[in-house]
């Protein structure tokens, strides 16, 4: 039986979900307009007042936002209330130049903290549950978010935060937890690490894992759940626009539902900005409607998906968007082929190794070059070099029918790849310093 937070909202027609939309909408647009001048030279640029907005019919008319945007308006500049009603900030990792700094006010917060209930209970949390939250705290915004949505749901909440990984086992098996939060490969690495203690699925208490933060496959999900005897869900969100909790997987894992009473979802072309039909597969564009303090419209997420109404079998009526299959910016181009880390994963764990990986690309004498190091399986590593070299051939093999262009495979030694207790650095970019 599906369980609901908030069921009245989770399962309310489309035509609720729209009249809530268009109202919030028209609301958030004057208060940006009012509030923020960054925003309002943006409108007025396009030529749009705020009273051009009557509903979500209306939203294409208003221009997009971009990362590239938030960094020019850092730190205040997209700042909608005053200083004194915010009551915390969050910032993104800050890799590729200026940080960005999200500002909440109190309200913002319980909202969010709402988003990640619903998350919670999506996959059969209930306030009898140990929920143990092994995302970064501090300014990342997983740890806090899942903190507060552990709370409102009334678990048992550990708040462990990433890395000691000994001390996470421990935790885990002394206090029983029975659901796990962090990032897909750090829960690949408990898994790892539980099965050299000798410890199975069948060891722990845990029933369900909700991960997000990076892209993680299927394949990579059905391994988690072997390896930690759980059912492992997805979760979705950016600093951005609050955290985790702008979607979430629920009992079908088929897909994230969109908190469309806070975020409003858009799929556009990444090259023109036309907005595509439903089911069309293109970029990811969200609008926040109840956000006070950092209220975003129209931000270009550079997430590629495909956003679906169809029937869910959890009751919910709230819109879908598939796992992103990849992203509009970090997308590798090498040798003027397109190429998606996810799928260079996929063709590994079909192949039966682990996602223990990293690419290398460089570029020599003007050609792009790329390299792929695999760790080995224990099991596989006394194997002899001829053994070695035909596997590596073969896989080689497999990334070319997948990826279009030939890539050189090295299978390593296990455990020679950097572990990561949040984000796994997946790509290593030569071609960045002496381009």
């Amino acid at each position: 039986m599906a369980n609901y937070y908030q069921k009245e909202i989770e399962t309310a027609s489309l035509e609720t979900i729209k009249a809530l939309q268009s109202e919030r909408l028209v609301k958030q647009v004057k208060h940006v307009y009012e509030n923020v001048e960054y925003y309002r030279n943006l409108m007025d640029e396009q030529g749009v007042k705020p009273d051009d907005i009557k509903g979500i019919e209306d939203l294409h008319k208003l221009p997009f936002l971009s990362k590239s945007d938030l960094r020019d308006a850092y730190p205040y500049g997209l700042l909608a209330v005053p200083l004194k009603d915010c009551v915390r900030i969050h910032s993104t990792s800050g890799t590729t130049g200026t940080r960005v700094v999200a500002f909440y006010t109190q309200n913002d917060i319980e909202l969010w903290e709402d988003c990640c209930a619903r998350a919670i209970v999506a996959v059969g949390g209930t306030k009898d549950d140990i929920c143990q939250v092994a995302y970064g705290y501090g300014l990342f915004t997983g740890g806090f978010g899942l903190n507060g949505g552990s709370h409102k749901v009334g678990c048992l909440t550990l708040p462990m935060s990433s890395g000691n990984t000994d001390r996470q086992i421990q935790f885990m098996q002394d206090l029983n937890a029975t659901i796990l939060c962090c990032t897909p490969s750090y829960a690949a690495y408990i898994g790892e690490s539980l099965h050299e203690l000798g410890l199975t699925g069948d060891d722990n208490s845990l029933k369900y894992g909700i991960f997000g933060a990076e892209p993680w496959t299927e394949a990579m999900r059905k391994d988690i759940e072997k390896t930690l005897g759980i059912k492992a869900y997805d979760i979705y969100g950016l600093t951005e626009t609050s955290g985790p909790g702008v979607a979430y997987e629920c009992c079908e894992q088929t897909g994230m539902h969109i908190n469309e009473d806070h975020f409003i979802a858009e799929i556009i072309d990444p090259d023109t900005g036309e907005v595509l039909p439903e089911g069309s597969k293109g970029e990811l564009v969200f609008t926040s409607i109840t956000k006070e303090a950092f209220p975003l419209l129209r931000y270009r997420t550079r997430d590629i998906c495909v956003l679906s109404r169809e029937k869910c079998s959890c009751g919910r009526t709230l819109i879908k968007m598939t796992k992103p299959m990849g992203r509009s910016d970090d997308m590798l181009i090498i040798r003027g082929v397109n190429v998606f880390p996810s799928q260079i994963e996929t063709v590994l764990l079909a192949e039966g190794y682990t996602p223990n990986y990293q690419i290398e690309i460089d570029r020599i004498n003007n050609t792009d070059t790329l390299d792929v190091n695999v760790e080995l399986p224990p099991e596989q590593f006394s194997d002899t070099v001829k053994d070695i070299m035909e596997k590596e051939k073969a896989l080689a093999a497999e990334m070319q029918k997948m990826l279009g262009i030939s890539a050189k495979v090295h299978l390593v030694p296990p455990k020679t790849i950097q572990r990561s207790e949040g984000k796994a650095v997946r790509v290593v970019d030569k071609r960045k310093l002496h381009d």
